[in-house]
This record gives structure tokens, C-alpha cells and sequence, in this order.
């Protein structure tokens, strides 16, 4: 008996017999994935997963955006006529997502709570919910590439290195590599995606990219943290590097690392930016741009998708991103166990902040070779 060809999902078995679980987030991406699969003749199960109230997380009554996403993934499955389902995964999401990026910001850090909702909701619950559908892969609208490498599928950065959210899914396990898809990695420009929505007839094909944290619409963090943790957020002291008070603030989770503006103490003369927080004794530290600049940087909760084990050489010589919206640079990562290491960066970075992600990857080509967690130095 021959083998049978591989489909487009790279499955020998034809389309229709081929169950793809997509997670629908009411989004053009997501719809233009799933309408894709099924003009392909996919058998198509849309999912989309109930994460937060958003009157709850911001304690106002008639906000609606998450049931508007809802509403918008279900009317996407009429229009090309294939199932939707709605999962209530908001309990999962809280302990999972909200409570960490609480805890993350009330201890000094920046968390990146959309990595967490990828690696424990996404690409955990809700792909063990495609497998338990019988889905033979599940599919999504990131913009990433999967492409087969000699030992198994490997993750490398989206075609246009504008959308590309390699960032968010560093934390991606080969396991889950071999079971998902992201059909438009390959794809030049958003504009192409939209094109496509057009073509199918989507109800959202004009809809705006959201912007902010799903349960932090308004870019306020702040107050979600308030509304999370009452009481929990204390004035303190704004001082200098030798301890000098130059203020006084209303809460260290007000401040980042690299904040310039807001600090309300004009007027010393250089620029002033915040280069510690130190929450035990809550006091925002401010100094001179130079003072931001870090060579070495400790991470941990390291994931690893090279070919080699991680600890299989002493070092690895790689680019790195210390921040979703800067470009990989030139950096060496010293494993010290299995999930830890140290990333020495050639040419110092600004505003390294512990809670971010530095993710791995090839010095040229652009796979990613996973990454880790940034800690505070010790």
C-alpha cells in the first residue's frame, strides 16, 4: 500500500478527513485561519475560549468586549457554516494568567502575561480539549512559522518580521510543536490577511488589531492590580542610587524599568529613569540613562528547541530579544542547569526588566531556539 500524500497541514490524509481544532478569538487572524481550512475542505471545529469578565477586572458594569469577541468568532463559523464552540475556561485563566501577572507587578517585575496564556491556557488546556475532539492538529492565527526540520518540526519567526510574534511563543514545547499549525506565517503583510477576509466574506474583515492586554483594555495596569490586590498597593520613596529621597510616589506598580516620564521630580537637572524597584522597602530607584545599560542577564524557566540538549555545550552562541519590540541581537547563553542560564549580551541593552522574556535564536535564519524568563541579579 503507498503512502498517501501529505495535505497542506502536512497530514497524510485528505482534507476531509482531517479534524483541525481552531482557537477563535473573534479576531481577523484567527477567522481568516479557520474560513482558510475550510474553503480547503477541513473538517473545521472553531473554539473560542470565555477568558475574563471584563467588568469584573475593571470593576465597571457594561463593558462587553470579551462577549463582542464571542459574539464576533460565532457569527465567522454561520457565515462559512462550520461548528463553534464556547468554552468557559475563565477560572483556568485567572489562577493561571491573572493572579501571576498580579503577583509579578506587587514584586517589582513586567510580566508578560500573554506568553503565560499561550503556555498554560492555549497551547495546554485548550489543546488537550482538540485532542479529546479527536482533532488531528489544532491551528491559530499567530503569525509564526512551523517548518520541518531534520529531527521534527521547528519554530522560526513569521515572513514579515513586523507581525512576527515569535515573542510571545518562545515557550512553545516540541510536543506541542508536532500538534499545532500557523497558517499564516508565511504570509508577506496584514494587508494580505485582510485581503482574505474580504474574499471569504467575514464579518470582521475590517475589525481593528487589539492593542492592549485582553483583561487590561485600557493599557491601565495599574488599576487591574488595584481592583486584584485591595490594599496592597503602598506609597513609598522615590530616591537616587546612593539613597538620596528626591520624592515620594503612590506605589512601586506605577513605575517600570526605563520610565522617563511621570516620576514628578523635575527639574534636577540630567534625566532621571527608574532603574530599580525595590518592593520590600518601597522605594522606586531612579539614575542616569547609562545606569539602565545590562551586559548579563540571569533566566530561567528556560525552554529549549535546539537539535542539541541544552547543557550539551557550554555555551551557545545566539541572538537574542530582551523585549517583543526590539530586534534580536548578537548574545551568548551559558546554560547552568537544564532550565537555567546566564545570556551575556555583546553590546549592552537599556531597560532589561526582570519578568520579560529573552528569547533564543539563530544568529541567521530566524529559528527560535526557545528562551527563558529574566530574574533579577542577585
Amino acid at each position: 500500500m503507498r503512502d498517501l500524500p501529505l495535505n497542506s497541514l502536512g497530514l497524510p490524509k485528505p482534507p476531509q478527513e482531517t479534524r483541525v481544532v481552531v482557537a477563535m478569538s473573534g479576531g481577523v487572524d484567527s477567522s481568516v485561519v479557520a474560513a482558510m481550512l475550510h474553503e480547503e475542505g477541513y473538517d473545521v471545529v472553531g473554539v473560542t475560549l470565555q477568558l475574563y469578565d471584563h467588568g469584573a477586572a475593571l470593576a465597571k458594569k457594561g463593558a462587553c468586549c470579551a462577549g463582542r469577541d464571542i459574539h464576533d468568532a460565532r457569527r465567522v463559523a454561520e457565515t462559512m457554516g462550520f461548528p463553534h464552540y464556547v468554552l468557559d475556561y475563565e477560572n483556568a485563566f485567572r489562577e493561571a494568567v491573572i493572579e501571576e501577572f498580579a503577583e509579578a507587578y506587587l514584586a517589582g517585575a513586567t510580566p508578560v502575561p500573554c506568553i503565560r496564556c499561550n503556555e498554560r491556557v492555549k497551547f495546554k488546556d485548550l489543546l488537550a480539549t482538540a485532542r479529546e475532539l479527536d482533532a488531528d492538529c489544532m491551528a491559530t492565527g499567530h503569525y509564526i512559522q512551523r517548518k520541518p526540520g531534520a529531527l521534527g518540526p521547528e519554530l522560526h519567526q513569521a515572513a514579515d518580521p513586523n507581525r512576527d510574534q515569535s515573542y510571545f511563543l518562545f515557550s512553545t514545547t516540541s510536543e506541542q510543536l508536532s500538534y499545532l499549525r500557523f497558517p499564516l506565517g508565511h504570509l508577506a503583510s496584514k494587508a494580505e490577511t485582510r485581503a482574505l477576509a474580504t474574499r471569504y466574506g467575514l464579518p470582521v474583515a475590517d475589525k481593528p488589531d487589539s492593542q492592549d492586554i485582553c483583561f487590561v483594555p485600557n493599557g491601565n495596569y495599574a488599576s487591574v492590580i488595584e481592583k486584584l490586590r485591595p490594599g496592597a498597593v503602598e506609597p513609598g520613596e522615590i530616591v537616587d542610587q546612593a539613597g538620596r529621597v528626591l520624592g515620594t510616589h503612590r506605589g512601586v506598580i506605577h513605575y517600570t524599568i526605563g520610565q522617563r516620564k511621570g516620576l514628578g521630580i523635575g527639574g534636577l537637572g540630567d534625566p532621571l529613569y527608574v532603574v530599580k524597584l525595590d518592593v520590600a522597602n518601597r522605594r522606586v530607584v531612579v539614575g542616569p540613562k547609562e545606569a539602565l545599560s545590562t551586559r548579563v542577564i540571569p533566566v530561567a524557566e528556560v525552554n529549549w528547541l535546539g537539535d542539541e540538549p541544552f547543557e550539551a555545550r557550554p555555551e551557545w552562541h545566539v541572538a537574542v530579544k530582551v523585549r517583543s519590540t526590539r530586534p534580536p541581537r548578537e548574545a551568548v547563553v551559558r546554560p547552568l542547569s537544564a532550565t537555567t542560564a546566564e545570556v551575556e549580551l555583546i553590546a549592552p541593552e537599556d531597560g532589561v526588566s526582570p519578568g520579560q522574556a529573552c528569547v533564543f535564536y539563530a544568529p541567521e535564519g530566524g529559528r527560535v531556539f526557545g528562551g527563558g524568563w529574566i530574574r533579577a541579579a542577585l
